[in-house]
């Protein structure tokens, strides 16, 4: 179990290797949560380590595969659909970011792969909470004795320079430091903003600044549409008003807000799919209506992945190193701070609980926060991207 940079997916290469290399017909796969994420993860890296004199052909890239001269194969694979894994039996197989993985691919297909051939099993991943792969890890803490199981913080792998650690300290909430950089396994609680707090984030005095950029948050769902506005401080957000608008349309908000600010430079910050979502009898969509009303669009092409955008928020209400960035004002606690302290989990998942009506204002927030304020934004990461 390790953090961030570490070198593990480098680890896992060279084990791929010796593994294919130690015996003749060693049947070796690399698993990863997705097909995708196998190719970007490994297919570069095994093609620069593996000597061409040790393989029979050039390796295969519409099945990642490579064969050996031993007629030993390493082959990687995506967990997206467990039942699709089901094949011939393994020697050696390595799981990577495991804690993402369906458990079923390995209990109920992979566990009897590598018994059919009395194989080795190495897994590897960065910890989401205390899900399957902390009860494996704890197999290992002298739970069994066929397990062995270490850990690795990002300042232990050498990867990272000490100031870059003491950075993210500063930028990451204590959950989302303790488990991506000191592999660390987190409890996930059952609060999504479990960082906000309505004392220690409130501002009596907080003020619109017509000088500067109005920013707003903006969430496309009609029952109700949801609005963040705020401005920018220093590296501070401002929230000086939250609107859940029943039964309105994007024509009807973008009027609204242009009344409103006339002459104001306006950014919105939407949701990513109201670039191709038809809103109007002439066909145009959320974000050209936008664009209509002279209001600037700043959107990814992609939504980003909902855990990226709530860790997010949580780092910007209090980082690891207690430094909060994001304030709202006591008049918008009736509205946001309401979801905020009211949104929780699905039981025993990471997944927003959509039921009750708090998911869409939120939404909206970390659309902004996501895109205006996100402390991340410019990092190189190694995650495996999943999805919910």
């Amino acid at each position: 179990v390790c953090g961030r940079r570490s070198g593990k997916s480098f680890e896992d290469a060279v084990e791929l290797i010796q593994a294919a290399i130690r015996k003749r017909e060693q049947m070796v796969w690399y698993v990863a949560p997705t097909y995708k994420s196998a190719k970007e993860i490994m297919w570069r890296q095994l093609k620069q380590l593996i000597p061409r004199a040790y393989l029979k052909r050039k390796p295969l890239e519409t099945e990642l595969l490579f064969e050996f001269l031993n007629d030993s194969v390493i082959q990687l694979k995506g967990a997206e659909e467990p039942d699709a894994l089901r094949g011939p039996g393994l020697d050696y197989l390595s799981l990577d970011e495991f804690a993402y993985i369906d458990p079923r691919a390995w209990f109920e297909v992979m566990r009897p792969m590598v018994s059919d051939r009395m194989g080795r099993a190495t897994f590897s991943t960065t910890p989401a909470g205390l899900n399957w792969a902390y009860d494996l890890f704890m197999k290992g803490r002298g739970e069994d004795p066929n397990w062995s199981s270490h850990q690795v913080t990002s300042l232990e792998g050498g990867r990272i320079p000490p100031e870059e650690i003491a950075q993210a300290r500063d930028e990451l909430s204590t959950r989302v430091f303790n488990q991506e950089y000191g592999a660390s396994f987190e409890a996930v609680g059952n609060r999504v903003y479990e960082e906000y707090d309505k004392d220690k984030n409130k501002l009596d005095d907080i003020t619109d600044h017509p000088d500067q950029p109005l920013l707003v948050g903006m969430d496309f769902n009609v029952n109700p549409m949801s609005l963040v506005l705020g401005t920018r401080v220093a590296d501070q957000l401002h929230v000086f008003e939250a609107l859940e608008i029943m039964t309105s349309n994007t024509t009807e908000v973008a009027k609204a807000l242009r009344e409103r600010f006339p002459n104001r430079h306006i950014t919105v910050c939407p949701d990513p799919s109201g670039k191709a979502r038809k809103t109007s009898a002439a066909g145009e969509t959320d974000f050209s209506i936008l664009e209509s009303y002279n209001i600037e669009i700043d959107a990814e092409n992609a939504a980003p992945r909902v855990k990226d955008r709530i860790d997010a928020v949580n780092a910007l209400f209090c980082s690891a190193a207690g430094t909060r960035r994001c304030f709202i004002h006591p008049r918008v606690q009736k509205t946001l701070g309401r979801s905020l302290d009211g949104l929780t989990f699905k039981p025993g998942t990471n997944i927003p609980n959509p039921k009750g009506g708090l998911i869409h204002i939120t939404d909206a927030l970390g659309y902004l926060v996501w895109q205006q304020f996100n402390l991340l934004a410019d990092r190189e990461w190694d995650t495996v991207q999943t999805h919910f």
